[in-house]
């Protein structure tokens, strides 16, 4: 398997209602660098990917989301149970997983 399966893998673990950061994913495959995180999942068409449950260090969405943009990302997310602040961002305090690192 190389980088990018890997990344999918570990997104696939990430439990529903939670959500993780690019830093935290690409951390958890062993690399520094976020954007490779990123570009793993930006063209991602595979739904049985939870893709949205990644999120900017800051709780933010990535507004070209691969699969319908951030407003999208925002409804999966609604729908697995995260709530987000008023101005669009998620409390990563609270629903934050990094793998029980």
């Amino acid at each position: 398997m190389g980088l990018f399966d890997d990344i999918r893998e570990v997104v696939r673990k990430i439990p529903k209602g939670k959500v993780s950061t690019y830093g935290d994913i690409a951390a958890m495959v062993g690399t520094t660098d976020a954007r490779k995180a990123g570009w793993a999942l930006h063209g991602n068409q595979d739904k049985t990917i939870p893709c949205h449950r990644v999120v900017k260090k800051d709780g933010t969405l990535a507004k070209n989301f691969s699969l319908g943009g951030w407003d999208e990302q925002q409804k999966l997310l609604e729908a697995d149970g995260v709530v987000f602040t008023t101005d669009h961002q998620v409390d990563m305090e609270t629903y934050r997983w990094n793998g029980g690192r």
